[in-house]
């Protein structure tokens, strides 16, 4: 299985690619970005100063500068691949997956990510031609950023007053810039999980899977904090728990981000664009179009994402899986800017957590589902062809298939990054919900009676 990804590189370290491959990768990447000038982090992977030395080495061979700055988050990358003016950006991370596991987020000038279908196809062919290094050698320069992207940072934190929190850091990156984040702060922050370790020893960096989740559901509890935060594993996604340790779906939170923007910025902001994917809740649509939002419908993926907001010049938007957008961001994700911003959304309203939430959820939602089969394509089809064609189907095939009735909807598609048909079901009560998604999947195990569910 190739290592070149819809959205990233990323595969086993050592096994599914290793040193030859990242020089190879970073030989041909300025002339895929066409640029003489890239910036290079990276995450505390053990395999991650390995690959950077081979990444950069294939750079400067090429006759292309290196700006090393070091341990980061992945928006830490973008930030300063958009602020310092540099060609293109990569971030040495496998994100969420487990410590084996290491990976390259590529990104063009201003920070326009790099997915397959817009030049890691190209870069994947590149580099089974030949190498013959430039005339000049690139140089691998220090380059710190710590000063101007905590400024930034510092950007979101008006508002915040009187809030108590646990942030889980998972090991992972956001490690490196929780503490000067919070350190000014009117407000109570319990850290936990907060040092840089490429093992990580307390729990696997995927807070979009509920068991990883355990301990700071169980720290929030304990400290009676407002709400409990965490990072994934380089710190693009964050998922939250409620004051009762309820994990609150991230979808959720682009109407708790809302309330920000078209209550709180200062600005008038009504009429502006808001993202949210395919598999988004209803809810979400509906709030933000009550805040006065504009809502835009987008295929799942942060490469989708940013693409849509800048074309739409989109105050910002938001993903199932824990990505938040912002334009003030340079159209990019990033987890600490939302964690952040719905601080500050708690304090401004002056409520609990839950209450917020219940606030902004009407339906019933089953979160995203997991089946593995070799009939795909064909589940698609059949399944829209029945359901497509029932009255006031509404149908909406941007990625796979989302059909909406007037009571409920779903929405299946292929996943982009693993062998899996994924499912999403909503509806406008619980026995409704159960009894939709139960009938999909029978239909779809008619289809494919081998059909497995994935926990």
């Amino acid at each position: 299985m190739s290592v070149f990804k819809s959205y990233d590189i990323r595969g086993v370290y050592g096994t599914q690619w290793d040193r030859e491959t990242a020089y190879r990768i970073g030989f041909f990447l300025p002339r895929l970005l066409e640029t003489d000038r890239i910036l290079v982090g990276r995450d505390a992977r053990l395999s991650s100063p390995e690959v950077f030395d081979a990444l950069s080495r294939g750079i400067v061979s090429a006759g292309c500068d290196v700006a090393d700055i070091g341990l980061c988050t992945t928006p830490a990358v973008y930030f300063a691949t958009a602020r310092f003016g540099f060609g293109g950006g990569v971030m040495i991370t496998a994100s969420h997956n487990p410590p084996e596991y290491n990976g390259l987020k590529v990104s063009r000038a201003q920070a326009v990510p790099v997915g397959y279908d817009t030049g890691l196809d190209r870069l994947e062919r590149l580099i089974e031609g030949r190498i013959e290094p430039a005339p000049r050698t690139g140089r691998i320069e220090r380059l710190e950023i710590r000063r101007e992207y905590l400024e930034h940072l510092a950007g979101f934190e008006e508002g915040i007053r009187g809030v108590k929190a646990v942030v889980d850091c998972s090991d992972g990156m956001a490690s490196v810039f929780i503490h000067d984040v919070i350190r000014n702060l009117d407000a109570e922050i319990i850290t936990m999980y907060d040092s840089p370790d490429g093992s990580f020893p307390h729990h696997p960096p995927n807070p979009l899977i509920e068991a990883n989740l355990a301990d700071v559901k169980r720290r929030t509890l304990e400290e009676k904090a407002d709400l409990g935060i965490c990072f994934d594993g380089d710190a693009d996604r964050v998922m939250f728990v409620d004051e009762k340790g309820a994990f609150v779906s991230p979808d959720l939170v682009i109407g708790l981000l809302g309330l920000h923007f078209f209550r709180h910025s200062g600005g008038d902001h009504r009429g502006e664009a808001v993202t949210y994917d395919v598999r988004s809740s209803r809810s979400v649509v509906e709030f933000i179009e009550a805040l006065g939002g504009r809502p835009k419908i987008c295929k799942v993926g942060h490469s989708h994402a940013k693409r849509l907001l800048r074309e739409t010049n989109g105050i910002f938007g938001g993903e199932l899986a824990g990505h938040y957008y912002f334009r003030d961001n340079y159209f990019c994700d990033s987890g600490m800017i939302a964690a952040l911003l719905v601080l500050s959304v708690l304090s401004r309203e002056k409520t609990s957590f839950s209450e917020l939430v219940g606030r902004v959820k009407r339906y019933h939602f089953s979160g995203e589902m997991n089946f593995k089969t070799d009939a795909k394509d064909r589940i698609i089809e059949r399944i829209l062809g029945e359901y497509g064609a029932r009255p006031q189907a509404a149908v909406t095939d941007i990625d796979g298939i989302r059909v909406d009735y007037p009571q409920w909807w779903f929405n299946l598609r292929k996943s982009n990054t693993e062998p899996y048909l994924r499912l999403v079901v909503e509806a406008q009560t619980a026995p409704q919900l159960e009894a939709r998604t139960g009938e999909l999947i029978a239909a779809m195990r008619t289809l494919d009676p081998e059909l497995e569910r994935e926990e």
